[in-house]
């Protein structure tokens, strides 16, 4: 694994050097866009609206339109909006995990201290480990500021970057009646139900299903065939009533 970003993990007046892996993977199929009529890839170019002429990479600024005109910002500017935050992931306080919303989740990082036997950073993972808690923290990357979690992971610290508050919608605009009545007897049989399902949780036993069969179907149709694909048939409820679907829904699972 190639590091993207390298500077400094710090809580209180203690600072560990690390390195920042990217601890996920997309598994979707690279598809090309391609033109119908001979098969042609399409490519799509930065074009000058005035000139319609290509524009090269290195040639390519960013700007922020402020009274009919664009003001130009260059690399340095990202880092002195917040040059304290650039290099250093700097644990601001400490949360239980259990208390993250899971809508605030974005994606995690791999933390690898930058020099062997970092007794800080070791320290810090047994120290989250035993307390069962999470650092809340700030820092920069690819000039956007980040709110994060950093947890520990086996033996490994993970920063997971996560939403800030802002960026969740609020609910207010959903059409969500309140005051629907749900009897104790459908309530106990809901609940028997979850538990008739609950399990400890195994992300193993789930694999990426649709990507494998489409890719059965293109290895197909590369020789001329088409693929034999299951399709499921969902089952129907034999009575509107919900406490009969529920009761139903017992019995199929014990049935399984």
């Amino acid at each position: 694994m190639r590091s993207i970003w390298k500077g400094s993990l710090g809580f209180g007046l203690v600072s560990i050097p690390v390195k920042l892996y990217s601890a996920v993977q997309t598994t979707s199929l690279d598809m090309d866009m391609l033109d119908s009529r001979d098969h042609a890839r399409i490519r799509f170019q930065r074009v000058n609206e005035n000139t319609k002429k290509e524009v090269p990479y290195d040639k390519i600024v960013k700007g922020y339109k402020l009274d009919n005109d664009y003001v130009i910002l260059d690399d340095k500017d990202y880092e002195d909006a917040a040059p304290e935050k650039s290099k250093v992931i700097e644990i601001e306080s400490f949360v239980d995990i259990a208390d993250v919303n899971p809508m605030f989740y974005e994606t995690s990082y791999y933390t690898e201290p930058d020099t062997k036997n970092n007794k800080a950073y070791a320290l810090l993972l047994k120290a989250l480990q035993q307390s069962k808690k999470a650092g809340l923290a700030r820092f920069v990357l690819r000039s956007t500021e980040s709110l994060c979690i950093v947890h520990p992971q086996g033996n490994v610290l993970v920063v997971t970057r996560i939403r800030f508050g802002q960026q969740i919608r609020d609910t207010e605009e959903l059409n969500i009646a309140e005051d629907v009545n749900v009897s104790k007897k459908e309530l106990d049989v809901g609940l028997a139900l979850i538990n008739q399902y609950a399990e400890k949780f195994d992300v193993s036993k789930y694999k990426d299903e649709y990507h494998a069969e489409l890719l059965k179907i293109i290895e197909a149709k590369s020789k001329g065939k088409r693929a034999t694909i299951k399709k499921l048939k969902p089952q129907k409820a034999k009575s509107d009533d919900l406490y009969e679907q529920l009761m139903s829904s017992l019995k199929v699972k014990k049935g399984a």
